[in-house]
């Protein structure tokens, strides 16, 4: 498993565990007390590890490359998924996957930014960087669940949107700023989950939801912590300084009152315990919907207008 410089002692102990279980194996001899030694020393270094976390390491984990993608959630947590391309203007974009879906015995109209496992995979994707006609499929989805009162499930895992020129000239800031003012005014519950990176416009253009989750090792900002190092001191190698001063974690965003729900991880990430971490979201998901689904429509819509106006206000 690929592992960063923070993760580089427990990488070798595991390591050291895996040839140990081989030897035992091999050698049929009883070392069950050293095996047992090193399993509780591994279990107290991750402990102190992922407990401890800088907010860069924890941007780190978000993008791991083999952090489970929107696909991956939908694959395990939905049944019936029937995926629906195109804008009916311009293209599909592969950077955002929507489609109509079951949660249990709850359909939904699920939407997620996808990115790539490898290199034609993500070139495909757009490396998770949407276009405009992105957000417009988006959009056209989201008013198919408004039309038959379907709940929207949204994955976020963007960097940004895509800041191409092409991009530009299709209309990439109206086309977010048209969803921010659509999704304001939708008349069905809609949940957030934060599952990788929450970059800027590009995330929020998905984002106004009347429940937003964040999992615990992603990130939600107005930039990337290289973006801000790299404007605030003309050098992107202090993107760690950065990352602390951006308070983009999932704590730091409960206490600020920018989220509402962290859903926990599997020690060490998401990547570590796939069905693990589907599993809290599953929880946090059919939680949040019962509660929203309690609501009428008009206080549904206050609520979500009374959240947005909330944040960042001081005092």
């Amino acid at each position: 498993m690929n592992g960063f410089d923070f993760e580089k002692p427990i990488l070798e102990l595991e390591k050291k565990i895996q040839e140990l279980k081989k030897f035992i194996s091999e050698k049929k001899i009883d070392l069950s007390s050293e095996l047992k030694r090193l399993e509780e020393k591994l279990k107290q270094l991750k402990e102190n590890t992922y407990t401890n976390l800088t907010a860069w390491q924890r941007v780190q984990l978000a993008r791991h490359p083999q952090r489970p993608y929107t696909l991956d959630y939908i694959n395990m947590l939905m049944s019936d998924f029937i995926e629906l391309h195109g804008d009916r203007l311009f293209s599909d974009d592969k950077a955002i996957v929507t489609g109509l879906a079951r949660l249990d015995n709850q359909k939904l109209v699920v939407i997620g930014h996808q990115k790539g496992r490898d290199i034609k995979e993500n070139l495909k994707r757009n490396f998770g960087c949407a276009h405009p006609e992105g957000y417009r499929k988006a959009l056209r989805l989201m008013r198919l669940a408004g039309r038959f009162n379907l709940p929207i499930l949204i994955f976020i895992d963007t960097p940004g949107a895509y800041p191409g020129i092409g991009a530009e000239e299709r209309g990439q800031a109206q086309a977010i700023a048209l969803n921010l003012r659509e999704m304001s005014t939708l008349r069905v519950p809609i949940i957030a989950v934060v599952i990788g990176e929450g970059g800027s416009g590009g995330a929020l253009g998905i984002g106004v939801a009347d429940r937003i989750c964040v999992l615990e090792n992603a990130y939600y900002s107005v930039i990337s912590p290289e973006g801000c190092a790299a404007i605030l001191w003309k050098d992107s190698t202090k993107a760690p300084e950065a990352a602390e001063v951006l308070k983009l974690t999932a704590g730091d965003l409960l206490k600020l009152g920018i989220i509402d729900e962290v859903i926990p991880e599997p020690l060490g990430g998401a990547h570590r315990d796939p069905a693990g971490a589907a599993n809290n979201i599953k929880e946090s998901v059919l939680k949040n919907l019962k509660e929203l689904k309690s609501l009428n429509k008009d206080e549904l819509l206050k609520l979500r207008y009374t959240k947005f106006r909330r944040i960042g206000v001081i005092g």
